[in-house]
């Protein structure tokens, strides 16, 4: 009995293989990667990009080879409470307190962010109260 055997691969093409990126579109793309949350394996996979050459466009952004475009969502909000002091009372020492989170204290105003805000969330709060004075 006579078989024939056929294979059937998925491989690129070899001009597939060596795709060239317009800078526009790098800039997009670490960009993107950048966001809160986002990792650089999630990011380049969605583009069907291999993971260390987004890692070398954000390096060449970070050299400022490459100018990433303004962020489309520049305003972040956060939630805020702002207490008003109380009275303090002589007869008694204030107590100690004890706070788990971060605070920023601007004049007579407290922001207290959400337990385990990031480095960047806190900057990024403290560059726009900067911006305001």
């Amino acid at each position: 009995m006579d078989t024939t055997l056929e294979v059937l691969t998925t491989r690129r093409s070899r001009r597939e293989a060596h795709r060239t990126w317009p800078d526009e579109v790098k800039a997009r793309i670490v960009s993107e990667s950048l966001r809160p949350g986002m990792t650089v394996n999630e990011v380049a996979g969605r583009y069907e990009l291999k993971a260390n050459h987004l890692s070398s466009w954000r390096t060449l952004a970070r050299q400022g080879k490459l100018v990433l475009p303004e962020p489309e969502d520049a305003v972040e909000f956060a939630a805020m409470v702002v207490e008003t002091p109380a009275p303090i009372d002589t007869a008694e020492p204030p107590a100690a307190k004890t706070v788990s989170r971060a605070e920023i204290v601007v004049g007579p105003v407290t922001i207290r962010l959400e337990e385990g805000a990031s480095a960047a969330r806190i900057a990024a709060i403290a560059r726009a109260l900067a911006a305001t004075t």
